[in-house]
């Protein structure tokens, strides 16, 4: 990667930044660092799998047609990115955070940390989103992801371990992923509905298979 432009310059002053305010609050370390810790495989995966596994009984309970088109939709999109991920790494080769430098065995960009949690987590919550019957419910799972997936990416720069634009790339990634995935959530008889069409005001067929 490039050592100057504009986008580098921002992302040098950013990580000053953020050393700074690490080093002045050394009190919030042992939360980032289990922020960060959201990013691994062994954690974020095995979240999404319990999901899938829930949207996949919810979805047939309830006698959805194309049931297994969101959760199947998801779990590809799981398998890809690290793919993606790793590809991208290979391919631009950056540094280490602060450093010009690149690591001949390890590339920064994209945060794979940052794509895992807000992936992982962003997509359990979009296959279960439309078995949530209440609104409030369902913006409060969607809020929660949301934030979820920008306090581990903020974290991982707080820690030291990405530059920031390792942690936006992640999330635009990340955006274009679930929105792919979403998609599938639009397909006749492969989400529950409400009267106006839109998934997850309500179920079509069997009421059991709501939550909240």
């Amino acid at each position: 990667m490039s050592s100057g432009g504009g986008l580098v310059g921002d992302d040098w002053r950013v990580l000053r930044g953020a050393r700074r305010a690490a080093a002045a609050h050394p009190a919030f370390d042992g939360l980032a660092h289990a922020l960060s810790d959201l990013g691994d495989i062994a954690v974020a995966v095995p979240v999404l799998l319990v999901a899938l596994a829930a949207a996949v009984r919810l979805g047939r309970r309830a006698g959805l047609p194309r049931w297994w088109l969101p959760p199947g939709a998801a779990a590809l999109a799981m398998c890809l990115l690290p793919v993606v991920v790793g590809s991208v790494k290979a391919g631009v080769d950056r540094p280490a955070p602060g450093r010009v430098r690149a690591d001949p065995s390890y590339g920064y960009f994209p945060s794979g940390h940052t794509a895992t949690s807000s992936v992982a987590f962003g997509l359990a919550a979009l296959v279960l989103l439309p078995f949530v019957r209440r609104a409030a419910l369902r913006a409060l799972l969607a809020a929660g992801t949301g934030l979820l997936a920008l306090l581990v990416g903020v974290a991982l720069v707080w820690c030291d371990y990405h530059w920031p634009l390792d942690v936006l790339a992640s999330w635009c990634l990340a955006a274009a992923l679930l929105s792919a995935v979403g998609a599938a959530l639009l397909v006749p008889g492969a989400a529950v509905r409400s009267s106006s069409g839109s998934p997850g005001s309500g179920p079509r067929g069997r009421g059991r298979a709501t939550a909240g």
